[in-house]
């Protein structure tokens, strides 16, 4: 989601006449996107927005702008205390603060009404930065934004607003303005992006935006990530197996496997019906791949408890298993009414027993792909000068070769597999 609001708003400052730098002391503009999804993400963004205090001090007129989750929807009067040397405050996924500030600043303000309108309201005309434009092969398209859901660990809700569907004619020129770019992949976004339209009756559901969007030329490939269990509807899960550019892959979160901690979570399903919709999924969508979200250490998760989560993850053998161990986040319903009764060094245990047990899951499904062809999209070269792609079903796979793949979808055979990556080769 970050990704995407910052290529908005590097769109937006594109579109107003700056280019991008490598080097922060030769900036004109310096825009931190934060996340606060954890006291880690926010830790790290504090460091960063400290170390850029000596460069404003050497520059009075660099305009420095804190964007994203640490400023919230709200007005942050604590925030800019703290940090009185931030020019502007912009909440997640939207420009419009940063380009007031600058087209006022530039004396520009006769263009200030036409120049919002035009692109500060995400009106679909994305221009990608200069160094990304015919090099950036995958690409993410927000269609959600904000949440309005309030699971009790989450702090979404309180700091990107409440749950709203973007416009199909929106997302959809904003589909075909990164295929005129040169992107081969999209992928959707939303807190839960199976409730796409479920604010507006006019909008279509999930299902029906990925059957308008099936047709967009240039586009070879369309994800969707991260669905909720309650909102997966046969609809989807056949418009997944009907259409050939959807990829067969499914985010689809537990975060526990035992009811009680579900409900403390608010979750608002049970261990017995992810089960059953794992089994439908896997029914309706041959050869798909699953991944998950899991928190351990939730406030009262017994070991008891735990053990039913461990024992989901080992009968289900999903492909990716995205783990955490809880955070409490001031605001949330469990940071003010749970108590944080799980010792940090248990929290680990159990993430770590977790980490293996996925290796071993991930390990046993990819030696499944040895001596197969597949078919990969490839991004980019890695650090170690082969080129990495992704099967349809997102597994990552690395191959040696002279030729340049980026943008490029071939079938490879698998030579050897790993947990995490496989080695492949173009078949002569």
């Amino acid at each position: 989601m970050n990704v995407a609001d910052s290529m908005r708003v590097a769109s937006a400052l594109e579109k107003m006449g700056y280019h991008d730098t490598a080097q922060p002391n030769e900036a004109d503009v310096i825009i931190l996107n934060t996340c606060v999804v954890r006291q880690s993400a926010e830790d790290k963004a504090v460091g960063r927005l400290s170390s850029l205090r000596p460069l404003k001090d050497k520059n009075p007129e660099l305009i420095i702008n804190l964007m994203g989750c640490m400023v919230g929807v709200k007005d942050n009067p604590v925030l800019k205390k703290r940090f009185p040397y931030v020019d502007v405050f912009s909440p997640p996924s939207d420009p419009e603060p940063l380009v007031k500030h600058l087209l006022e600043k530039e004396g520009r303000a006769h263009e200030l009404d036409e120049t919002l309108t035009r692109f500060a309201y995400m009106d679909g005309d994305l221009v990608l930065p200069t160094e990304e434009k015919g090099n950036l092969v995958a690409s993410f398209i927000s269609i959600v934004l904000g949440c309005s859901y309030a699971c009790t660990y989450c702090i979404i809700p309180y700091r990107r607003g409440i749950e709203k569907s973007r416009s199909p004619e929106e997302i959809l020129a904003e589909a075909q303005s990164l295929a005129d770019q040169g992107v081969k992949e999209i992928t959707l976004l939303g807190q839960i992006v199976d409730r796409y339209g479920k604010d507006n009756p006019d909008y279509p559901s999930l299902g029906g935006l990925l059957r308008r969007l099936h047709s967009i030329r240039g586009i070879e490939r369309i994800r969707f990530l991260t669905s909720h269990p309650n909102y997966m509807t046969d609809e989807l899960l056949d418009t997944v197996a009907d259409y050939p550019k959807i990829m067969p892959h499914i985010e689809v979160p537990i975060q526990a496997g035992n009811d009680l901690v579900l409900e403390n979570m608010r979750r608002g399903y049970t261990n017995k019906q992810y089960r059953e919709l794992i089994h439908r999924i896997r029914q309706r969508i041959p050869g798909v791949s699953i991944a998950t979200d899991i928190i351990v250490g939730f406030p009262g998760e017994t070991e008891e408890q735990y053990q039913d989560t461990y024992d989901l993850l080992s009968e289900l053998k999903l492909d990716i298993a995205h783990l955490a161990r809880y955070s409490p986040r001031e605001g949330t319903v469990s940071a003010r009414k749970m108590a944080d009764d799980v010792p940090d060094e248990e929290k680990w245990r159990r993430f770590r027993a977790l980490e293996d047990l996925q290796e071993g899951i991930a390990t046993e499904i990819h030696s499944r792909y040895m001596d197969q062809t597949v078919s990969v999209l490839f991004e980019e070269k890695s650090k170690k000068g082969r080129w990495r792609g992704r099967t349809e079903t997102n597994k990552l796979v690395f191959v040696e070769s002279k030729d340049n793949l980026k943008g490029k979808t071939i079938p490879v055979k698998v030579y050897w597999t790993g947990p995490w990556s496989m080695l492949a080769k173009i078949e002569e």
